[in-house]
């Protein structure tokens, strides 16, 4: 089988070229995040640092949530991952090539990791893990994406992987950066067991997750984690959060736009885009939001520049399409300002609707979200200048996840899409076959430009194609595209390292406490 390396090359710098072009650069306020002259770095401690949510599941084949596996990507390690550039690197495999016919993804394997039960990693947990998410195994795939792409895997030997692929699919790299589970271990869901630089310790429903340094790390020698400790604290209220760092039971936590100036002169500020797309997503098969003009007039009656400069005091990019300026080349420049307010033309688009006095619609909200609760009051107050009647409905996270992403069960939501490192892992989530399609949006012609654009090969040919879906869901109203909010973090000034990736990640590896 002929292999090359070019094209492995060739790719990451086309995903890196996407992710970042236009992007800015992280910000750090009140000094440097390095070490000064006159700190020491130290060794061991205890971080503790919140999180917005409940987990989901510990188990990644189970997760969902951005939380979540933001945590458990200390635990777990991937194929491949990717630094904070957005740049692949090598994790569980040391090395790796693409077969000229874009089928074969061949690995090769690091030598003497272990799990954190002191078992050996080898080829077997890499093909235990893909055939059980594509259910090659006989079972249901826990994964659709993965069903859908991968025909079968093979393992020359201990440390010798090839993923094979039912058809050609560019995006498919991205996908190796997907947690290996130990073969046959069953217990991840209440006793996760990974590789990486961080072990589980303990979940305590409601309070916590603690983890703790992995002392036989070895995987990525830059991932060495010198903090002894950490603990994830389920923090839902932004106001709960403020206060537990200012009394030292936090040393990180995210924080709102509003309290930046309050802080910044006694902690650390670091903050920059987070290549996230939030979005007021509408239930495409529930009246009145099955109707087209009705959408569209929803997106005439919403001024975003209000939304972020209320909510977010400015830190915040304006999107018209449901892809960030973040993802560079990709990314539709000619759909900006297609939806300019304007609350006439609004009001006309409701009356050649079938609704002259307007329409009425709840917006299910996840209440541990202030950002998105707060955007839901702003936009609630400017509908009602168009005759549109929004009432908002709090939910907490696990009825969100269970109501509105599994279910449908909703009419209006506003939610935030987290970062990816294919353009394609955001706009399929509107191809009718997507399991996870909650706006019920479904178009022939969109589910052939997506299929188009997974087989394409020319860089040209798929940036006109992911052009041409973010076209077609602005035509079609299929939502309304927000901002891409600027992620904000406090941290105590004793506290270094932190780094920002295009993919939501808290990682506790690059954490140092300094004297």
């Amino acid at each position: 089988m002929k292999t090359r390396r070019k094209a492995a090359t060739l790719l990451m710098i086309t995903i890196i070229l996407m992710l970042f072009m236009g992007c800015k650069k992280t910000t750090v306020e009140n000094g440097s995040d390095k070490i000064s002259a006159n700190q020491k770095l130290s060794t061991g401690g205890t971080i503790k640092i919140s999180v917005s949510s409940e987990p989901d599941s510990l188990d990644p084949m189970l997760s969902a949530a951005t939380d979540t596996s933001s945590i458990m990507m200390n635990v777990f390690e991937g194929l491949l991952t990717f630094n904070e550039k957005g740049e692949f690197i090598p994790a569980l495999a040391e090395s790796y090539n693409i077969s000229d016919d874009g089928l074969t993804y061949s690995f090769r394997l690091k030598k003497g990791i272990k799990f954190h039960d002191g078992t050996d990693f080898s080829s077997k947990d890499v093909k235990y893990t893909y055939e059980k998410l594509a259910g090659l195994n006989g079972d249901e795939p826990l994964n659709k994406t993965i069903s859908q792409l991968l025909a079968t895997v093979e393992t020359p030997d201990d440390y010798s992987v090839n993923l094979i692929l039912k058809e050609k699919n560019a995006g498919f790299i991205t996908k190796t950066i997907i947690s290996i589970v130990e073969k046959d271990y069953s217990q991840n869901s209440t006793n996760p067991v990974g590789t990486g630089p961080f072990e589980f310790v303990e979940y305590i429903p409601g309070q916590k997750i603690i983890l703790k340094r992995y002392s036989e790390y070895k995987t990525i020698k830059s991932r060495i984690p010198t903090i002894d400790r950490v603990e994830f604290k389920v923090m839902t209220d932004s106001n709960a959060r403020l206060m537990a760092l200012k009394s030292g039971d936090l040393n990180i936590t995210l924080i709102d736009a509003r309290n930046v100036k309050a802080l910044k002169d006694d902690y650390t500020i670091i903050q920059g885009p987070q290549n996230m797309v939030q979005v007021m997503g509408l239930n495409n098969k529930v009246e009145p939001l099955n109707n087209v003009k009705v959408r569209q007039a929803i997106n005439y009656a919403i001024n975003k520049e209000d939304i972020i400069n209320v909510v977010q005091e400015g830190n915040g990019t304006k999107l018209d399409s449901f892809l960030s300026p973040s993802m560079g080349m990709y990314f539709n420049n000619n759909l900006q300002n297609t939806y300019t307010t304007n609350i006439e033309k609004a009001k006309e688009l409701l009356t050649q609707a079938g609704y002259p006095d307007g329409v009425t619609f709840t917006i299910t909200v996840p209440s541990n979200y202030q950002t998105h609760v707060d955007t839901a009051q702003v936009i609630k107050d400017q509908l009602s200048k168009a005759g549109i009647t929004a009432n908002i409905k709090l939910v907490e996270w696990a009825q969100w996840l269970d109501g509105v992403y599994k279910k449908s069960e909703y009419q209006a939501t506003i939610i935030g899409h987290s970062g990816k490192l294919d353009a394609n892992d955001f706009l399929n989530r509107f191809d009718s076959k997507y399991p996870r399609n909650y706006f019920n949006f479904s178009d022939p012609d969109y589910d052939k430009l997506i299929s188009e654009a997974a087989a394409a090969t020319q860089l040209d040919e798929r940036v006109k194609i992911f052009k041409e879906c973010q076209q077609m869901l602005v035509d079609e109203a299929a939502s309304v595209f927000i901002q891409d909010p600027s992620v904000i973090y406090a941290m105590s000034k004793n506290i270094t390292g932190m780094k920002l990736y295009p993919v939501t990640f808290l990682d506790m590896s690059s954490i140092r406490i300094t004297k």
